[in-house]
């Protein structure tokens, strides 16, 4: 059965945190952060386990990490990972260089300063933005500000060595806001602000890329404070590239397999899906009645609510369904190793909770909420009735929007025995649904 929530309340379609089984939204929201926890914690054993002899070998890994993230990061497109790795790769080079002249060197002290405060700057201001791709008529102006940043760290870096670079920074250097001990305060200061910007993308976006910014943010932190461990910088910038590496891999494999509108797994997962099977399964072909009518009515932006609304029901469905958007307003439900028998009320009680849903459009409900707060002002100004009566005013105005759908449902069987007979079996029930009235089952 679908788990319940309250529709009255979900006027945009989307089931709340709150109303989300515990369970199910548990899993959601931490699946996406498993990738990252695994590699920081194999970053923090390899860290403190590392023999001496390994440290040279570790210290290239970086050298063949970043350069894979970089070109996967173009090939998919992804500009603010690309520039991400772009700067991690900046950052190791020039710290690699620095490491030259010795540990107790003004130059890998200014390289330790200036990478700790660029990198997480740099992410924070990707964090800010929003994805536009690697090739953005404007990408010029990232790759200009990083070229300028490795320019002024390489001028500070040779403070001494050069009669242009002099050796003013060596003492504005030792200033306490800048100090590398192990990072300056400045620099923590911009991890920080970096990281609790992630964090607020994450919430309002639980995307792999959003998280990997974060989290490959959280490993550069590390690899900056543990820098004198052996290995331990290159050990976490590694890690910190693998995150994102793989966050372009799976935000990747979302956009391709994955329905932005609905959040439901596309035709394309579908598919994949259907060549698995067992010897027993049913499917169901759902279409949500009179759609193009919600378009010419209200427009195609409560035609998507509608079709968000019904993705978030279907995503609950119970008796082991897994829900697929199959294309415009058609849905499907897979359900393995299950009868027909045994999903037919699930069905039914999908049906008839999306029938009693009192959907209320979005633009209708805008523009009740801006007559009400003007007849509110109104009428306030004037003392004739207490604002709380406009809120109360405000439900009883606003009109809900009967949205139903019809499901045909076939399983497999000794005449419908592949995958695609039964699906076409289900798309046919589902026609008879419909010049039968529609808002009901077929079979």
């Amino acid at each position: 059965m679908l788990s319940g929530f309250d529709d009255r309340r979900s006027r945009n379609g989307r089931p709340s945190k709150a109303q989300t089984p515990l369970n199910s939204l548990s899993l959601r929201i931490a699946q996406p952060f498993t990738a990252p926890a695994i590699v920081l914690i194999i970053a923090a054993a390899a860290a403190a386990l590392v023999p001496a002899h390994a440290v040279a070998a570790m210290q290239l890994v970086p050298a063949v990490v970043l350069p894979v993230g970089i070109g996967l990061s173009l090939w998919f497109n992804r500009g603010r990972a690309f520039l991400a790795m772009v700067s991690l790769f900046a950052a190791y080079a020039g710290y690699m260089l620095a490491a030259n002249y010795g540990a107790d060197a003004f130059s890998l002290h200014a390289v330790a300063s200036g990478i700790a405060i660029f990198v997480p700057l740099n992410v924070a201001l990707i964090l800010a933005l929003p994805e536009r791709g690697v090739f953005h008529f404007r990408s010029y102006r990232w790759l200009l500000l990083l070229v300028v940043e490795c320019l002024l760290v390489a001028w500070v870096a040779s403070a001494g060595q050069t009669p242009l670079s002099g050796t003013a920074w060596i003492t504005v250097l030792d200033h306490w806001l800048l100090r590398p001990d192990p990072t300056p305060l400045i620099g923590q200061v911009l991890f920080a602000a970096g990281i609790a910007l992630a964090i607020g993308r994450v919430y309002e976006q639980l995307s792999p890329v959003e998280i990997g910014l974060g989290s490959a943010l959280l490993a550069f932190f590390v690899a900056c404070i543990w820098n004198s461990a052996p290995g331990g910088f290159s050990i976490f910038l590694t890690a910190g590239a693998l995150i994102l590496l793989l966050s372009v891999l799976q935000e990747s494999h979302r956009m391709a397999f994955r329905d932005e509108l609905t959040g439901l797994p596309g035709r394309r997962l579908l598919e994949e899906q259907l060549l698995g099977l067992g010897p027993q399964f049913t499917i169901a072909m759902l279409d949500i009645d009179h759609f193009k009518k919600f378009n010419d009515t209200f427009g195609h932006d409560v035609g998507d609510q509608v079709l968000r609304m019904v993705g978030a029901r279907l995503a609950e469905i119970g008796s082991g369904g897994r829900a697929f958007r199959y294309g415009g307003e058609e849905f499907s439900v897979l359900f393995p190793d299950k009868s027909l028998e045994q999903v037919v009320p699930c069905l039914e009680s999908l049906r008839t909770g999306i029938e009693n849903y009192g959907l209320v459009p979005r633009n209708r409900e805008r523009r009740q909420s801006a007559r009400d707060e003007e007849d509110r002002r109104r009428t306030v100004q004037h003392g004739l009735v207490q604002p709380a009566h406009g809120a109360l005013a405000k439900e009883a105005n606003i009109e809900s929007v009967a949205v139903t759908v019809s499901i045909g449902v076939a399983e497999r069987n000794r005449r419908l025995h592949t995958p695609a007979m039964v699906l076409r079996a289900a798309d046919d029930a589902l026609y008879r649904a419909k010049d039968a009235g529609r808002n009901r089952l077929s079979r």
